[in-house]
């Protein structure tokens, strides 16, 4: 017998109670919080978050030129998520004094220093130079699914078989990171993002606060020796990389801007990819008919990876901060120095963009460029050409081995504690080869 997703959480929009929902708080929106936002598309341009200074926006149409408005909401927004308070504080400064200060750069900061923080790295993620990786991604791709597909119970977890192996070895090769280190940087990754769109204890915030400094001390060391040993890779670009100065001058990057852009890099180069490689593995198995199509067409295989990134939305949003007194949203004021949440998730299942089937896995839908997975504007995502790379090469060696797979009753399908960075804890799958 087949097995099927279960219905986590409400069906319709009609269903979901908004009533006191804290996003950060409610785990319910961590397993499934499309009906929500659904309901706060029909009902307002802007939802208050009770209790805390966050506004929701959800429609696309409104979020798409408020991305664009980086002078009335800027990207210094400081925390992603619920920020701690009472004793834990001394404990936090006395962890952060065994590293460097977190210093804001492209993701958590505006023009013109964006730019510049940007312009370092660029270069190595341009589509031509990622390009460049493909016979790397195919090896490492080869590499992995050797690993499982011999398996006499034609078995895996697809998580921790392949979707977080995969975008782990492909940011290490563009940081310098020997292979023997895969185990840290995931950990080190996962403590970076330990607070995103989530409350988290303040046993785990500390915890993940000092494999953030771990991860410091290493990447700082890595830089020194790129300094004393250049060679032709991104850590030595950072090392020699002079940036624009206000004063019309210029300047080399501190070890804090450094390993800020590191940490940037680590994070959103592995994350957000795994959660989109199983959540595409999950609507494949919920739609074999559509891989098949995949197979039997290869040119299907790039519209997937789209329809798979708008559903999934690895990157759920992105907060910005008001900076301007007399702000309104389509008519909701939102007052200076509150928190705006930019849900790019829920854009992408925006019925006034998609139709009466926003939730529907359609490769074949005609506007799949308007999806948001990436984010717009000046701070669109820099890695997205490596995804895509690393999703196109996946999806065409697996057309190539295997015929069709299926959920395994194992599952409980569950997610992270994020409903900004939403993805499977674990995906069950039994394969059939090709």
């Amino acid at each position: 017998m087949a097995v099927k997703v279960p219905q986590i959480g409400p069906a319709t929009p009609e269903e979901a109670d908004l009533t006191g929902l804290n996003p950060f708080r409610d785990t319910i929106m961590h397993q499934c919080p499309h009906m929500y936002f659904r309901r706060m598309q029909q009902e307002t341009p802007l939802f208050d978050v009770e209790g805390t200074d966050v506004h929701i926006v959800t429609r696309h149409e409104l979020i798409v030129p408020l991305v664009r408005d980086t002078e009335t909401f800027s990207n210094r927004f400081g925390s992603a998520g619920e920020p701690p308070k009472g004793e834990v504080l001394e404990k936090i400064k006395a962890v952060l004094a065994t590293g460097w200060p977190q210093t804001p750069t492209m993701l958590t900061i505006d023009p013109p220093y964006h730019t510049r923080f940007r312009n370092t790295v660029a270069s190595f993620f341009t589509p031509r130079k990622i390009a460049e990786l493909r016979p790397l991604i195919e090896e490492y791709v080869d590499s992995i699914m050797d690993k499982f597909i011999n398996r006499p119970d034609k078995t895996m977890e697809f998580v921790r078989d392949f979707a977080v192996p995969l975008p782990i070895a492909a940011i290490a090769s563009i940081l310098s990171v020997p292979l023997d280190k895969m185990a840290d940087l995931k950990r080190w990754s996962d403590d970076s993002i330990a607070t995103i769109g989530s409350s988290i204890s303040d046993d785990r915030r500390i915890e993940a606060l000092t494999g953030v400094m771990e991860m410091q001390r290493y990447f700082a060391g890595r830089l020194e020796e790129k300094r004393a040993n250049p060679s032709d890779d991104l850590l030595t670009a950072l090392v020699t990389a002079e940036i624009d100065t206000d004063e019309g001058t210029k300047r080399l990057l501190d070890i804090p801007e450094m390993l800020s852009i590191i940490a940037q890099l680590l994070t959103a180069g592995n994350e957000t990819t795994t959660n989109t490689f199983a959540e595409g593995m999950l609507y494949f198995a919920e739609n074999m008919d559509v891989w098949e199509k995949v197979r039997q067409d290869r040119t299907l295989i790039g519209p997937a990876v789209e329809e798979i990134l708008r559903l999934s939305s690895p990157s759920g949003g992105m907060f910005r901060v008001v900076t301007k007194d007399n702000v309104e949203i389509d008519g909701c004021p939102v007052p200076k120095g509150d928190r705006v949440m930019l849900m790019y998730s829920a854009a992408n299942r925006d019925p006034k963009v998609w139709g009466d089937t926003p939730d529907q896995f359609d490769p074949l839908r005609p506007n799949l460029k308007e999806h948001l997975a990436f984010g717009k504007g000046i701070h669109f995502c820099i890695g997205a050409p490596l995804a895509r790379l690393e999703l196109q090469v996946a999806f065409e060696r697996m057309a190539d081995r295997l015929k069709s797979w299926s959920l395994l009753e194992t599952n409980d399908f569950r997610y992270h504690d994020s409903f900004m960075l939403r993805g499977l804890k674990k995906l069950d799958l039994s394969f059939e080869l090709a």
